[in-house]
C-alpha cells in the first residue's frame, strides 16, 4: 500500500540541500520497490559523513564525487547491507578512505526480494543499539530497527533533531517485509520503538521526508495490524495457501508487486503463527497450508 508523501518525492539523479547540514543525492535505480531511486544522504559541512553510498552505479558513484569534490568524508554510515544502499561502500571508501560504520551482515541469510544482501559488505566499525558517534563535529545515535533486514539501523541527527530511516519508514509506501530475513514482530517492536522517540523528520532510503513522524508511524503500525486482521480473517473463512490468501487480501495489485506483497503475507502468516493463532502445515513456499489453531 502507498502513502501520499507530505513532501514530494525527489527526482533520479537530483542533488538537492534538505536542511543547512543534509543534503540528499537519489540514485539512478527507479523501480516499482525503490521509488525514483536510493536516496544517499551528505552530512555536514567541508568534513562531511555519507549515509547510504547507494547502488553500484556508475552515474551514481560519479555524481556522489562531484557533491563532494571539495569535501573530505570522514565517514560511511550504513542503514543496512541491502545492495541498493551499500553497493558503492567499497568504492567510496577506496577514494576517501573513510571508515565504514554499520550492523554487522547476517550471516546465512538470504536478500531481500526488493534487493539483496550484498554479501562482500563489512563494516570496519560495528555498531549497536544506543551508541552515539560522534565524527566530523556530527553527532549520531545508532537505533537498530531490525525487521526489513535484521542487520537495520537507524540513525538520530541530533544537530537537527531528526533521524535518517533507512527502508524502515518510508513516506511512499510501506517497507517490504520478505522472509527468511524480514520478521513482522521485530518490524512492529521496532515501529513501536521509533514512536516513543521524539525527532521531527525522517529522511528514508526511498522518497521524500516523513514529516510529522511520531503520528505517521502510528499509521503504520495500525495498517500492518489490520492487514494482519484481514489475513487471519481469510485464513479462518478456509483460505488455506500462501498465493490465495495473498490475492485475497491483495486485490487487483500490479503485477509487479505480487511477489512482495506474497512475501509480506508470509511475514504475517509467520507472525501469526508464532502468537499461537494460526498453524503452518509443511512449506507455505512450495504447497504448504496454514489453518487457524
Amino acid at each position: 500500500m502507498s502513502f501520499p508523501d507530505p513532501i514530494p518525492i525527489p527526482k533520479s539523479g537530483a542533488l538537492e540541500r534538505l536542511t543547512p547540514l543534509v543534503r540528499r543525492l537519489v540514485a539512478p535505480n527507479a523501480s516499482p520497490l525503490t521509488s525514483t531511486g536510493t536516496c544517499t544522504y551528505i552530512v555536514g559541512a567541508g568534513d562531511v559523513v555519507v549515509v547510504d553510498p547507494g547502488p553500484d552505479d556508475p552515474i551514481h558513484f560519479r555524481n556522489l564525487l562531484a557533491a563532494t569534490e571539495s569535501e573530505r568524508v570522514c565517514a560511511i554510515f550504513v542503514t543496512h547491507s541491502h545492495r541498493d544502499h551499500v553497493g558503492l561502500v567499497a568504492k567510496l571508501k577506496g577514494t576517501s578512505d573513510s571508515e565504514v560504520l554499520g550492523a554487522a551482515t547476517p550471516q546465512g541469510r538470504e536478500g531481500g526480494v526488493d534487493s539483496g544482501d550484498e554479501r562482500s559488505y563489512a563494516p570496519d566499525r560495528e555498531l549497536s543499539d544506543g551508541r552515539s558517534i560522534k565524527v566530523a563535529g556530527l553527532d549520531m545515535t545508532v537505533i537498530a530497527t531490525p525487521g526489513h533486514a535484521p542487520n537495520h539501523l537507524c540513525f538520530a541527527f541530533e544537530n537537527e533533531g531528526t533521524l535518517f530511516s533507512g527502508d524502515h519508514v518510508m513516506a511512499w509506501s510501506t517497507t517490504i517485509i520478505a522472509p527468511p530475513e524480514g520478521n513482522m514482530a521485530d518490524y512492529l517492536a521496532s515501529l513501536e520503538k521509533l514512536r516513543q522517540r521524539t525527532e521531527t523528520m525522517y529522511w528514508p532510503g526511498h522518497g521524500g521526508a516523513v514529516a510529522d513522524p511520531q503520528r505517521y508511524v502510528g499509521a503504520l503500525l495500525k495498517h500492518r495490524l489490520q492487514r494482519e486482521s484481514a489475513i487471519f480473517a481469510r485464513i479462518k473463512a478456509g483460505v488455506d495457501t500462501l498465493d490465495a490468501v495473498a490475492e485475497a487480501v491483495y486485490p487487483g495489485l500490479d503485477s509487479k508487486l505480487r511477489g512482495a506483497a506474497r512475501l509480506s503475507t508470509l511475514a504475517h502468516i509467520e507472525h501469526l503463527a508464532s502468537k499461537g493463532e494460526a498453524l503452518v502445515l509443511g512449506d507455505l513456499r512450495d504447497g504448504g497450508r496454514v489453518v487457524v489453531v
